[in-house]
């Protein structure tokens, strides 16, 4: 994610000596975060991260503007847990930021959550909780491990009136965890952690989409994963989406402009832009697109996806990452097309939890972000100012949330850390570190300590004084 782009202080000038785009963070957005909400609910046991496997099966339709989105959606999964799975929780993550909504009163009608779950079977549904944002669903009986079973329901999804990764600029609709996806359960108990609007909190399994979107046909509907779209009823059309292996599923809808074009290694890449979006840095993004998604292909990993779809517009602030598809706000010299493209491994591919551990996402695609641009890094640590003796890189949604005027450090002592891990081990040695670690988590989880082990095993050198001098801890 890159709430706001801003330009690189001169220490970070690009050697060509253009002015780049790029992700140092201005901290513009409100962060609502409930009190009181632990990271983990109660439960433990049974470490192995469930349910997984998961396949989403959803067939909505819009209104005709795109604003509303109504269908149905069923999610099958597997127990990989040793322990019956007696309970599910599906994230409403599209409640974030309004969470239970507007009470009615005498004379005024309420407004309801933006997405709205009814119609439940394959289990009995709690009441919501953590600000309407998770649901917890008891299951017929207790599901054994390696057991499949399925839950499905109605779904009502509202586009907020606001210009954001679930929100919507003029004609112009961005449905970024619009879609009820489900929790992770693993040793810690179940990850319930709150909503967070500077960041991310999402923590998901890979898992299957097979998704159909009927919307009006002169809207334009890019999506997660291999996308066609056919005529439907008259006036309408429909876009079939089919996704696996990937953590979350996003699309957006509008009269954009498109074009597409294959990169060399075969990767096929669709723009979406809305008329006004300034069309050099329309150009440029397309063209970083195309070398960024080879490039870092070769360093990570080959793009498993097939397809990746860019949504830019001149209005939304920043970026925002989705599987096989990223939001980018565009200027003439461009946007955070980059850096949004490595979150493509870095989260998408090589999971974490974006609460409990933003640094290992964030800092790794801002670090990927450096090293396609050749920024030097060596003085990188003149822009960089710690707070206080107990601030670390590797701190949570929890800390950032609470002190937003040091998140900063994510993006910036994290890739100088990064850069300094590189002159520490070498450069090919990094490179194979790199490779190595996401080839080992290929569609898993990771955590920092997945990864210090990872760099240990690259060097005889004991790595623990450079951990803790750079606060990775």
């Amino acid at each position: 994610m890159s709430p706001l782009g801003t330009f690189l202080p001169a220490p970070w000038s690009h050697r060509a000596g253009r002015r780049l785009f790029v992700v140092l963070l201005v901290l513009l957005l409100a962060v609502g975060t409930p009190a009181g909400v632990s990271g983990a609910a109660a439960g433990g046991g049974g470490s192995a991260a469930t349910p997984d496997r998961a396949r989403y099966d959803v067939d909505l339709r819009s209104d005709a503007d795109g604003g509303r989105w109504t269908g149905r959606q069923r999610v099958s999964f597997r127990n990989a847990s040793e322990r019956p799975l007696r309970e599910v929780y599906l994230r409403l993550w599209g409640n974030g930021e309004d969470g239970c909504g507007t009470p009615g009163t005498p004379g005024a009608p309420g407004v309801p959550s933006p997405v709205v779950v009814s119609g439940l079977r394959g289990g009995t549904a709690d009441p919501l909780t953590v600000n309407c944002t998770a649901l917890r669903i008891a299951l017929p009986k207790p599901l054994a491990r390696g057991e499949r079973a399925s839950v499905a329901f109605d779904v009502s999804v509202t586009v907020p009136d606001r210009n954001a990764r679930f929100g919507r600029e003029g004609a112009f609709r961005f449905l970024g965890n619009a879609l009820p996806v489900l929790a992770v359960h693993d040793a810690a108990g179940w990850h319930l952690d709150p909503y967070v609007a500077v960041g991310e909190s999402f923590y998901a399994l890979a898992g299957d989409f097979r998704v159909r979107l009927d919307h009006p046909s002169d809207m334009a509907v890019p999506a997660t994963g291999r996308t066609r779209t056919r005529p439907g009823a008259p006036g309408r059309s429909v876009t079939l989406s089919l996704a696996e292996r990937v953590r979350d599923f996003a699309w957006a809808a509008g009269p954009f402009r498109t074009a597409a074009q294959t990169t060399p290694g075969g990767v096929r890449v669709k723009s979406f832009w809305a008329p006004g979006t300034p069309a050099a840095g329309v150009r440029l993004a397309r063209a970083e697109a195309v070398a960024a998604v080879d490039r870092f292909g070769r360093e990570f990993g080959r793009y498993p996806y097939g397809e990746v779809d860019l949504v830019m517009t001149s209005g939304f602030g920043g970026g925002m990452e989705y599987p096989g598809l990223v939001l980018l706000g565009t200027t003439e010299e461009g946007n955070a097309v980059v850096h949004e493209l490595a979150h493509q491994w870095w989260y998408g591919i090589v999971g974490n939890d974006q609460y409990a551990s933003p640094w290992l996402d964030e800092s790794f695609a801002q670090y990927a972000n450096f090293r396609f641009y050749g920024l030097e890094t060596r003085d990188c640590w003149s822009d960089v100012y710690w707070p206080d003796d107990g601030a670390e890189l590797t701190a949570s949604m929890d800390y950032w949330s609470r002190h937003r005027g040091e998140y900063h450090l994510v993006y910036t002592a994290g890739p100088c850390a990064l850069a300094d891990l590189e002159r520490t081990l070498g450069g090919d040695a990094m490179a194979r570190l790199l490779e190595r670690y996401a080839r080992d988590h290929w569609y898993g989880v990771s955590t920092t300590e997945d990864f210090k082990r990872a760099a240990q095993s690259m060097t005889d050198e004991d790595l623990g004084p450079f951990w803790e001098s750079h606060r990775i801890r």
